[in-house]
């Protein structure tokens, strides 16, 4: 193994520790009680206002080039009208609010001075990320900083997740994979049409997408997946990877060590409100 391939691979094995962290504000009704008293009643009025507060009152535009994977239109029924209900100031403090109170109730069993230990180096690890061509990643690596351990654990874990979600987005776009066609392979190859319905794509926009995506050999005529897109989709992950090593870098292989024996209760705490499927395409822990 080279070492950019063992790079690649803390990096990826450290996101499995830190996504669960992120996660809860998707997934435990905790969170979602925190959007809904700020006025953003619905999960997705919630998601919308919460994941794109860090880039102020924007409208559709950014959003659905950040996000990548929304039909443009289900965006733009949600942006700009969601800072109707709340500005993006309330909608950050609802979504830091929510997901502290999730994290407080699955972590309650740890001593403070673990959370505090944790965050410190998962801080220390976010401080490692280069912004340049990562909106979303600089984006809420300029916010404050939290008073208490949970408030600066979990920053810290949506600041590297929202970078390592830039990076990918590079490699699908230089992989010449669009959104539509993006999800159409994942759903050909480990998930649930169920779980990604709700992009709001349409059946014909869906059809097209393995039409073009049998064109370029990644599918077969049936819609299974072939040789050739495996090793093409294998790239793109081995380039988010690589594009998230970084940090972990400059933290050393010693404190990752100690940082990952940290997550592991934390993270593990966090799958039992990860439903099994869920569209992160989170894997289990080893």
């Amino acid at each position: 193994m080279t070492a950019r391939d063992a790079a690649g691979r803390t990096a990826r094995l450290m996101w499995t520790h830190y996504e669960p962290v992120h996660a809860v504000t998707y997934f435990h009704p905790r969170a979602r009680a925190a959007y809904e008293a700020v006025g953003l009643r619905g999960y997705w009025r919630g998601y919308f206002a919460g994941r794109a507060a860090p880039l102020g009152p924007t409208g559709p535009a950014p959003v659905i080039a950040a996000f990548y994977s929304f039909a443009p239109h289900m965006v733009t029924r949600a942006l700009p009208a969601v800072w109707q209900l709340a500005a993006p100031e309330e909608a950050l403090r609802a979504r830091l609010t929510g997901a502290v109170q999730a994290l407080a109730e699955l972590t309650y069993e740890l001593p403070e001075r673990h959370l505090t230990e944790a965050a410190e180096l998962l801080e220390a690890a976010a401080d490692g990320i280069e912004v340049a061509g990562r909106v979303l990643g600089a984006a809420n690596a300029a916010l404050p900083r939290g008073e208490y351990p949970l408030a600066r654990l979990w920053q810290a874990a949506t600041t590297l997740r929202e970078h390592r979600g830039d990076g990918h987005i590079a490699a699908l776009v230089a992989a010449d994979l669009d959104p539509v066609e993006t999800l159409t392979w994942r759903v050909a190859v480990d998930m649930s049409p169920a779980n990604l319905l709700g992009r709001s794509w349409s059946e014909q926009e869906w059809a097209q997408a393995r039409e073009r995506l049998a064109g370029r050999g990644w599918l077969t005529a049936d819609g299974e997946p072939t040789d050739r897109g495996r090793a093409g989709f294998q790239a793109v992950e081995e380039a988010t990877d690589e594009a998230a090593a970084r940090p972990w870098r400059a933290l050393g292989a010693d404190r990752t060590q100690r940082l990952r024996d940290l997550l592991d209760p934390i993270a593990r705490a966090a799958h039992t409100v990860i439903p099994e499927g869920s569209p992160i395409g989170l894997p289990a822990l080893p």
